[in-house]
């Protein structure tokens, strides 16, 4: 079995620290990737790292907090498995996250127990979802070297950047399992998928704003894959230092 990937954001150190040795203590697959103070430091570790199976976060925390959070997390991660903190008097405010997919909240204090519970349901959860995938090394009705897998992913990249993509869909449409494509587009194209995607994306929105000023922001960061134009903008400034528009206007 492959380590289960964890990231848990809570403001408040002891908390978090407590949550991060609990988690470990487990299982020993229970790997924490990341541990956070604030939504936006989530976000930045997985545009620039990877993306986790399971999100633990914390309703109330500066900068952004988790209620936008899982809503980002949502929208274009939606195969991580994402948990809510809530306080006692933020219990129907964390229900109202439920909507967003949200798989179940800990309720502060958070017991011991009621931590175990739920990490045996979602352990249990993504080892039926990773059984379910076929052969890392079957695509099609022949076998593949990596190679040749990482080229035919990258071609398909290039045609759908602008669409809704997610490693793990991609790693479905290739019968290839998700962890494993990781590792050998890694080796082969120098990137991670993620990565790649990305490169694409802002290599695009820089000619769409440079050449098409027809076009709006939101409208460019639509046609490259990014229907939310304040997530567009932060990726494209954390990308260029610059916001769409200030890049537009550069070349005035």
């Amino acid at each position: 079995m492959n380590p289960i990937h964890f990231i848990v954001a809570e403001d408040e150190p002891l908390l978090l620290r407590t949550l991060v040795n609990q988690i470990q203590r487990v299982d020993p697959l229970f790997h924490i990737v990341h541990a956070a103070h604030d939504g936006e430091s989530v976000l930045r570790f997985i545009e620039n790292s990877q993306v986790p199976d399971v999100l633990i976060t914390d309703i109330h925390m500066p900068v952004m907090d988790g209620i936008r959070l899982i809503g980002v997390i949502e929208k274009y991660y939606p195969s991580v498995k994402k948990v809510i903190i809530s306080g006692f008097s933020e219990f129907e405010y964390a229900r109202q996250a439920l909507k967003n997919n949200v798989l179940d909240f800990l309720l502060k204090p958070v017991k011991k127990q009621d931590l175990e519970d739920l990490l045996s349901k979602i352990q249990i959860m993504i080892e039926s979802e990773r059984t379910d995938l076929k052969s890392p090394m079957l695509l099609k009705n022949r076998q593949y070297t990596s190679e040749e897998i990482v080229k035919t992913v990258a071609q398909f990249i290039k045609t759908n950047y602008s669409k809704e993509l997610s490693l793990e869909d991609i790693a479905k449409q290739f019968n290839v399992n998700a962890p494993h494509l990781s590792k050998i587009f890694l080796k082969y194209a120098g990137e991670s998928p993620s990565k790649y995607i990305m490169s694409l994306r802002m290599n695009e929105a820089k000619q769409l704003l440079s050449l098409k000023k027809e076009l709006s922001v939101k409208e460019v960061g639509e046609a490259v894959g990014y229907p939310d134009p304040f997530y567009f903008s932060r990726i494209f400034k954390q990308h260029t230092s610059m916001t769409p528009t200030e890049y537009r206007n550069r070349l005035e």
